[in-house]
């Protein structure tokens, strides 16, 4: 026999405490969906908080990334599984962004014009690992930049979010350098994603002048 000591009628919570325990635990929930969960696996933030936290970084590289490879899928599918190593250049998939293709890197813009560069960037991306870098901007400001790769090429995707919005400028594939003017659309960051697609190890070099606030990763 079991010796079990049953709780009395007293000692058993009532309706209302189990409605309010239910309630709150409703609400927490709801709490943690809104300011954890969508910012870092989503990218989405109506509060604000998971950017403050850097959650809502986390969840757009997480859409960066997936992205990325469901273009790379879709560009496989469209050259074969089967077809061999040729001259022709690689299928690139469909976007509405301008897509760049692998050339040789071109002379950096400070031996035209003696940019003053404001920022120099330098990290190191192991096979299949990716990074974001953005300038803080206002609508028109401009920014110059010129970013080169040692030991491989990238994929990249420059682009810019704030205020609801977000925009894709230019995106490329398999490409070891790129200098321009980088012009933001709207207040907020503006920037670039790049990821290392090869198997080895890439440095990165980034140099950035012209009107932004701030620089981040």
């Amino acid at each position: 026999m079991y010796n079990t000591d049953m709780p009395t009628r007293a000692e058993l919570p009532t309706s209302a405490q189990l409605i309010r325990s239910n309630a709150i635990a409703f609400i927490t929930a709801v709490v943690l969906l809104v300011t954890v969960v969508m910012p870092a696996d989503y990218g989405i933030d109506p509060t604000g908080i998971g950017r403050a936290l850097n959650l809502t970084q986390m969840g757009e590289i997480k859409k960066e990334l997936a992205a990325e490879a469901a273009a790379d899928a879709m560009a496989q599918a469209a050259g074969g599984v089967t077809a061999p190593a040729s001259t022709e250049p690689a299928a690139q998939p469909v976007s509405a962004a301008p897509v760049a293709t692998a050339a040789p890197a071109p002379a950096p813009v400070t031996d035209a014009v003696k940019v003053p560069w404001r920022d120099e960037t330098q990290v190191t991306l192991k096979p299949g690992e990716g990074i974001e870098i953005r300038l803080s901007m206002s609508k028109g400001d401009k920014a110059l930049y010129a970013w080169t790769v040692r030991g491989g090429v990238v994929n990249f995707d420059t682009q810019g979010d704030g205020l609801g919005r977000s925009i894709s400028y230019e995106k490329g594939r398999g490409v070891a350098a790129d200098e321009g003017e980088l012009v933001a659309a709207f207040n907020g960051n503006h920037g670039w994603f790049w990821r290392n697609r090869g198997d080895a190890a890439v440095t990165l070099l980034l140099q950035t002048g012209g009107n932004y606030a701030k620089i981040e990763r």
